[in-house]
Parts: structure tokens; sequence; C-alpha cells
């Protein structure tokens, strides 16, 4: 059976396993023109084909919350974002969302604008406010002294700065004036997330029926799950409403509560890495925003203490932990890395291989570990 867009696919690449948005083709390809997919089918391609022996063809990785890598952070600029992107296009995420943690208003309007170029060149699928509207009580790795109440006025000053590059914010929705800017950001089509907060059960569902549609890294940095007062996360896993992320390294959630959580959340859970500029990069002394990180054995902490700084993580290992280790049906993370994450971004075109997307692949073999990858049909793993 053959899906074509267009008979004229100037490049054509077949492999043992393609998975499509219709299953898994044994054998299978896909052609693509001018960075978009022209046609996918199974069996022998119609034109001349690179072939991928061993190996399967996969959606391009979508990672919606990610602060840097390579030894770069996006709080840097766009020339560490790129060092940053390239990090992580080599691991199959061809396509990234800047996360900037939290700073003051200025900073963060400085951050904003140096990135959005980046953005309307679509090398960044947008920005992420991690901050500064969050919880001093499950503040993680932000600087207390900078944690205050959302007033819009101000929250809009940074998005007006971005021109339209800002595409979520995460906000601790028990904060006074928190819900007002829920309301507004959905108004203006800008995703609203609820994390790093101490709200009541009672309060996130508030919070979700005046907007909120994410939960940002669940069960990190907020209140804990308790027998009486379930709180934010069990709120915010039980509503359809919300696209829940999570992170599976090991290290962020015990692989029996992602089992559980994965399981709660089917078809609406998404893989974020939460990658700070150590991911792809060696151990060491780095930075997440104003504050300092230091880095042992892959794990990232605050400098001298023991509280998680982000991650380390690509989204590659992402899947191989979620499938070796936790035991999630490949397909099920995959989708949660490709088409997931690009529903909730709201992009038809990406996470997908159907006549008509981005054609952004990546060659796995049978352990899960990245060969190959293109973005905009260009291979792209293999740049320096």
């Amino acid at each position: 059976m053959t899906r074509a867009g267009s008979s004229n696919g100037t490049a054509v690449l077949s492999a043992d396993r393609v998975l499509d948005d219709h299953g898994v083709l044994r054998p299978g390809w896909i052609s693509f023109a001018s960075g978009r997919i022209t046609g996918t089918g199974a069996g022998t391609p119609p034109n001349r084909a690179q072939h991928l022996d061993g190996l399967t063809l996969v959606p391009g990785f979508v990672d919606v919350h990610q602060h840097g890598g390579g030894g770069a952070a996006y709080t840097d600029g766009p020339d560490a974002a790129v060092t940053a992107l390239r990090t992580h296009r080599r691991h199959g995420t061809t396509t990234s969302v800047a996360s900037l943690v939290t700073d003051t208003v200025e900073a963060l309007e400085q951050q904003v604008v140096s990135l959005a170029g980046l953005v309307q060149e679509d090398e960044l699928a947008g920005i992420h406010l991690e901050g500064p509207w969050l919880s001093e009580l499950h503040c993680g790795a932000h600087d207390t002294t900078l944690l205050r109440d959302p007033v819009w006025a101000e929250v809009e000053r940074v998005l007006d700065a971005g021109r339209g590059a800002v595409r979520m914010v995460t906000l601790a929705t028990e904060r006074p004036g928190a819900l007002d800017t829920v309301r507004e950001l959905t108004r203006r089509g800008v995703v609203a997330a609820a994390g790093h907060s101490d709200a009541t059960y009672a309060q996130a569902s508030e919070a979700i029926r005046s907007g909120v549609s994410v939960a940002t890294h669940l069960f990190n940095a907020e209140r804990a799950v308790h027998h009486r007062e379930p709180g934010l996360a069990l709120a915010l896993l039980r509503s359809e409403r919300v696209v829940v992320e999570l992170i599976a390294d090991g290290v962020h959630v015990h692989p029996a509560v992602l089992r559980t959580a994965m399981e709660q959340a089917a078809g609406r859970f998404v893989l974020v890495t939460d990658a700070m500029a150590a991911a792809g990069a060696p151990d060491g002394a780095y930075r997440l925003g104003p504050l300092q990180v230091q880095v042992r054995d892959g794990r990232a902490t605050l400098a001298g203490k023991d509280t998680i700084a982000g991650s380390t993580l690509t989204l590659d290992r992402a899947v191989r932990y979620a499938v070796h280790e936790v035991g999630i049906p490949l397909e099920e993370a995959l989708t949660a890395v490709t088409a997931a994450p690009a529903r909730l971004l709201g992009r038809n075109d990406l996470g997908s291989l159907v006549p008509g997307a981005r054609a952004d692949l990546v060659a796995l073999d049978d352990d899960l570990q990245v060969r190959a990858v293109w973005r905009r049909g260009h291979r792209c793993d293999e740049q320096s």
C-alpha cells in the first residue's frame, strides 16, 4: 500500500521497519522533497532508495522542555542555543522548545528577544517560561529571591518581547493572580502549565477549569500526594484535559511511578528531558540561570546541595529507559516523544510520517540507539 502526496520525491529512504501513523511497515519506505514528506508505503519503494539495513525509521523527536545541552544554555543567547540544538539533534530531537528559568522580568525580556529570531526561523519551536511565578516551597533549582506572584502586566511584557515566540508558561497556580493569568494566557493561545506548586487538589482542579493544560514534570517540585490531600499531581494526572510531562531518566521519578502515570495518562503523556547545559557534555561545573550546578556521574544538582537541577538527559535515552526499564511498549514511548508533544504545540507537521509533514526522521537500531537523523530532509546527526 502506498500513501503519497506527490510522485516526484527527490529522495527515498527504505528500512526494514517504518513506524508511520498507520502502524509498522515491514519493510517500508519514505520519500521527501523540499524538506517535506511526499509519500510513504510498504514493500518495494517506487523509485531507487537508500536502504537502511536492520534499522527502524521513526518521526523526529519533539522535546517541549529543554534548557540546553552540549555545554550551552538557552539563557546565554542564540549562539549557545545553536550548540544546544545541534547536540540534541544528534540524539534524534529535531524539534526543541527552549525553556528559561527564573530570573528578573527585565532579564527574561532580554533572553526572549535574543531567542525570538530562532523561533521565527523555526529552528526553535517556541520558548517556555519556567518561572519566576513559582512556589518558594517547591522552587527546585530556581532562585527563591526572584520568585513572585504573577501580575498580568509583567507577564504580558515578556510575551510581547517575544513577538509570539513564547509558547508555554509554567506557574504555581495557587499564587495570587495565577488564575487570572492562566485565563489570559489561554486567551492569547499560550499554553498554561502548572508546576513548582503547593496547590491543593481543589486549587489545582480550579486551575484546570481556568485553562491549565500541561503538567510540568509531574511529581517533581510540587506538593506530595497524600491520601487525605491528593494535591496538584493527582488532579493533573486524572484530568483528561491535561498533557502530562514525565522525565524518564532513573533520577527524577521511580520506574513504578512512571509506569503508573503513563498508564493513567495513556495517550496524553509526553517524555521531556528538562535537560540543562550538561546534556551531551562531560561532568563538571555549570550554570542553570543564575545558579551554580555540579554534575557528577551524569546527575545534576545545585552546587553544595542535593537538589536536582534539571537533567543531563536526551530523548533517545528517555525512550530506551521507558522501554527497557519501565516496560512501556515501544510504540507508546515513541508517541510520547513524537505525536503527543507535537499535538501539545499545535503542530500537525511534526511528530508524524505523513505526506506534507516536515521530513524529520530518526533511524534506530534494535537497541534503540540513534544511527541517523534527518531534519527537513537533510542529514544532521553528523554536524559538528
